[in-house]
């Protein structure tokens, strides 16, 4: 479960409305904020961006014990010197390259995968497996219809906000 620190995914106008109300004023770095935001959004809504996938698009199972490998200190992600398997290192990669928490695979059919956020289950999406991109959502910004979408270190660092 996303902990009350996790940012949330929200439309344009109330990030703008938002960060202003805290800052009351605009600088370049405000102003930079805004574009790498917008820019955030129009991004295609792929199927990568939620669960683990590989160079090509198949998703990727989670290795065994993975969670607990993933908690030791020298499998923090930083570098290659970890202990355990390629097939660790590759889902870990692939895992950090996600911009949404808590999803998971509920379908992995022949021509579709459809998936599930793990605290509301509500909240569903299908990707077509031919251009893993969902019929529903074109971009991140048709997504924020949903209230609770949370973003991943590596959705913050590409808007350039510092966790």
């Amino acid at each position: 479960m996303p902990t009350e620190a996790s940012h949330k995914l929200i439309p344009m106008t109330t990030f703008v409305i938002e960060y202003y109300s805290h800052e009351g004023y605009a600088d370049l770095q405000t102003l930079a904020l805004m574009n790498n935001y917008a820019n955030f959004l129009k991004k295609p809504l792929t199927l990568g961006m939620f669960v683990p996938v590989d160079p090509k698009g198949n998703v990727l199972k989670m290795p065994k014990n993975y969670t607990i490998w993933k908690t030791l200190e020298h499998n923090n992600g930083t570098d290659d010197e970890g202990v355990g398997s390629d097939e660790h290192r590759m889902y870990q990669k692939a895992e950090q390259k996600c911009f949404f928490e808590e999803f998971r695979i509920d379908y992995n059919g022949y021509s579709v995968v459809r998936i599930v956020a793990n605290y509301d289950d509500s909240i569903e999406l299908t990707f077509n497996k031919s251009d893993l991109r969902s019929p529903t959502f074109k971009d991140i910004e048709s997504f924020t219809v949903f209230e609770e979408i949370y973003l991943t270190h590596a959705a913050l660092k590409a808007i350039g906000i510092k966790k």
